[in-house]
């Protein structure tokens, strides 16, 4: 029966082993590795085939658990299905003795840096506050409901409360409370739903965060930039 299971294990290593293996598919997950999102258009850019080619490695790296999707509006966004798949394609690019072109965002950097998403903080800013609250055991991913839902903690709640901000309230609105929005420019997730709009409501009023005049973007006061790293240990 040892045996038997050895030979299993040795012919799932050699299938995934494979999958990774084609140049089109190993360019694809390795430019997924930084930890950002990509459509399957600009996959099909990265490996350099067709649309349709892109969409069947898509299919074959799914299938075996290499990728996940993330389906947002129109869109359907790729990414690793975890980290021990970027510890395998670390240890490749290790032993191949390379390294890869890194994503390189061509938002303005007025926008990248902080903006809104509807109701909600995204740009690096809300992608590094997802990270944060993430780190801090404040935010985690929800037992129930959708894949990309958070639930906070009782530790969150409690810590978000003591900062001033209504918990409750953002928990009796009806609408999802909390959700993984994939952020546009930095292909990681900022936090949506009805704890996101009160994320930003919350760094209006506290003066973290100002509107900029006719457009979405926000500019990080001093302020905020001061109180994010006293009471979040953020440093923006």
């Amino acid at each position: 029966m040892d045996v038997e299971r050895s030979a299993e294990a040795d012919d799932a290593a050699s299938t995934i082993a494979a999958a990774i293996g084609e140049p089109a598919r190993a360019r694809i997950l390795f430019s997924l590795s930084d930890g950002r999102a990509r459509t399957a258009t600009e996959l099909a850019l990265v490996a350099d085939v067709s649309p349709s080619t892109a969409s069947a490695h898509l299919n074959r790296l799914k299938a075996h658990d290499l990728v996940r999707v993330l389906i947002q509006g129109k869109h359907r966004y790729y990414s690793l299905a975890g980290a021990d798949v970027a510890s395998v394609l670390e240890g490749l690019s290790v032993l191949a003795g390379r390294t890869h072109i890194k994503f390189a965002p061509n938002t303005p950097d007025h926008l990248r840096t902080a903006r809104t998403c509807y109701d909600h903080i995204a740009g690096a800013l809300g992608v590094a506050l997802n990270d944060r609250l993430t780190t801090l055991e404040w935010l985690a991913p929800a037992t129930r409901g959708q894949d990309n839902s958070y639930e906070l903690t009782p530790k969150g709640s409690r810590s978000l409360k003591a900062l001033g901000l209504d918990v409750d309230a953002a928990r009796s609105a009806r609408r999802q409370f909390a959700f993984a929005c994939l952020d546009w420019s930095e292909r990681r997730a900022h936090i949506g739903g009805a704890l996101g709009a009160a994320l930003l409501s919350f760094a209006l009023e506290k003066k973290w965060v100002s509107r900029q005049r006719g457009t979405r973007g926000l500019h990080i006061t001093g302020v905020g930039r001061r109180t994010m790293l006293a009471q979040l240990g953020l440093r923006v």
